[in-house]
């Protein structure tokens, strides 16, 4: 009985082992065939985000027929020329929910994250990359989409220095600067 059990056991590895090979030969090569089609981006080609640090010339790029700013660090479209113009944080979030620029609506106010991802800290006055395609970026602070640790506030970036504060969200008027893509939720 102990024979029977070691052939078939053997038999099955013998399987087993001819089936696994079978499936790897026929699998072929692993290496593209050649250059990518027209239609695929190389790694090179594809935009950063968050990960790397790049000059103003090759990070900001006008779109949406120069209404807005593709940042390629983040994959954020911002306005290219926000509002001088101050409201209240509700305000300041109607009017980015109802903004239509470059033809295209899906503007929000920024999260505080977001807003501050535009901030160069070796900067200020304003301290944002040198060499940046915006216009109309006032050195005072714009609100955030992102509620402080009061219920009742909400952050703003101050782009003279970058510095964050919150305030009383019905309190205060600052600048609001609409964004397109990424999320943009109230985190309290």
């Amino acid at each position: 009985m102990k024979i029977r059990k070691t052939i078939f056991t053997g038999a099955v590895v013998v399987a087993i082992t001819v089936l696994l090979l079978s499936v790897m030969i026929e699998a072929g090569n692993l290496e593209p065939s050649g250059a990518p089609a027209p239609t695929m981006k190389t790694l090179d080609e594809i935009p950063p985000t968050w990960s790397q640090i790049l000059p103003a010339s090759e990070r900001f790029e006008l779109v949406l027929g120069g209404a807005g700013v593709l940042d390629k660090e983040t994959g954020l479209v911002w306005e290219q020329s926000p509002s001088t113009a101050t409201y209240t944080w509700p305000s300041a979030m109607n009017i980015c929910y109802s903004l239509t620029k470059g033809n295209r609506k899906g503007w929000h106010l920024p999260t505080v994250a977001q807003l501050s991802s535009l901030i160069d800290t070796t900067l200020s006055d304003p301290a944002i990359p040198t060499g940046h395609p915006f216009s109309n970026v006032q050195v005072n602070a714009y609100w955030s989409a992102t509620t402080s640790n009061i219920a009742t506030a909400a952050w703003t970036i101050h782009f003279l220095n970058g510095s964050m504060a919150g305030y009383d969200k019905a309190g205060y008027s600052f600048h609001g600067w609409c964004v397109r893509g990424g999320q943009s939720h109230d985190a309290y």
